[in-house]
């Protein structure tokens, strides 16, 4: 059993940010990614700790959209560093927890692979830790639905990113397909909807329903497939229509949960600037692994 004073519980990139600033272990069940397409503000400047600024103008049928970093490459290297000074010791082996007087016990699908004990934990939200905090039910539940979608014929497309606006499939992410090698050229897209509980059993913002709704919007962009052969009456070229279909869904809450928490922990209910802001001037501290980073070019000066 290792024992610690304070221990995090979370792996969102606010509790791998406390955890950093504050050098604490931090455990979770699940990691907590954020989503591939979730970006930093273009003003953004991570530089001191080695990651150059990564801004991309992202074409659309308007104005280009200036995205900066991805949130995810803060993420990886915060969950690299922990790692690296020793202060996330499940990694992700974990898959439940359960907590007791003060003893965290961890486990993953077969056995118990840990136990911690603690005085004092920040908890920043994880479903699949017992004995920390109920969830209060909350009366609207609402959710981020992500669709992804394969687009099997007429994926060269310009476009990076569609503002539709509508509550389902309100963004659509064109994305170089993973389906493969190489840059082809060929996407794929990512329906981002906002639905709440009934909306998501309901047929009509169904999987299927999803995918209908992107091929009609894109028609009414003017995005059409490959030339088809052939004139029409009008004197242009015919072109096939869009080809697609639903690859999976998946989703997330979008409402922030109410906790009932035990005597000995406390929420983790920092806001992520406050956490940014302090990490800038923590990160420079010569006692964590990111003091290999040189703050004005980004290099690794280690030697």
């Amino acid at each position: 059993m290792i024992t610690y004073n304070k221990l995090v519980i979370g792996s969102n990139l606010r509790a791998l940010l406390y955890a950093y600033n504050n050098n604490l272990p931090v455990v979770f069940a699940k990691p907590e990614r954020p989503f591939r397409f979730d970006y930093f503000e273009p003003t953004l400047d991570l530089s001191f700790i080695g990651i150059e600024p990564q801004i991309r103008e992202l074409q659309t049928f308007s104005e280009p959209k200036l995205v900066g970093t991805p949130r995810a490459v803060l993420w990886e290297a915060l969950a690299f560093s922990l790692s690296i000074d020793g202060l996330c010791p499940l990694s992700n082996l974990c898959h439940s927890m359960r907590a007791n007087d003060g003893i965290l016990v961890c486990s993953n699908e077969y056995s118990k692979i840990a136990e911690f004990k603690f005085d004092e934990c920040v908890f920043f939200g994880d479903n699949s830790v017992t004995g920390i905090a109920v969830e209060k039910e909350p009366k609207n539940k609402k959710y981020i639905c992500y669709d992804w979608i394969a687009i099997n014929r007429g994926g060269k497309i310009a476009q990076d990113y569609i503002h539709m606006g509508d509550e389902f499939v309100h963004h659509m992410w064109l994305y170089s397909s993973d389906r493969i090698d190489g840059n082809t050229g060929v996407k794929d897209a990512c329906l981002i909807s906002y639905l709440n509980e009934q909306q998501l059993l309901d047929f009509d913002y169904s999987e299927t329903m999803a995918r209908f709704k992107m091929l009609s919007d894109m028609d009414k962009c003017g995005l059409k497939g490959p030339v088809g052969g052939g004139i029409t009456t009008t004197g242009k070229l015919k072109r096939y229509k869009i080809r697609a279909s639903h690859m999976y869904r998946s989703k997330q809450r979008n409402y922030t949960p109410e906790w009932l928490l035990s005597d000995n922990v406390t929420l983790g209910d920092f806001t992520e600037e406050e956490l940014l802001e302090e990490f800038s001037y923590v990160s420079q501290d010569n006692t964590t692994f990111l003091r290999f980073y040189n703050a004005s070019s980004g290099n690794n000066t280690s030697s």
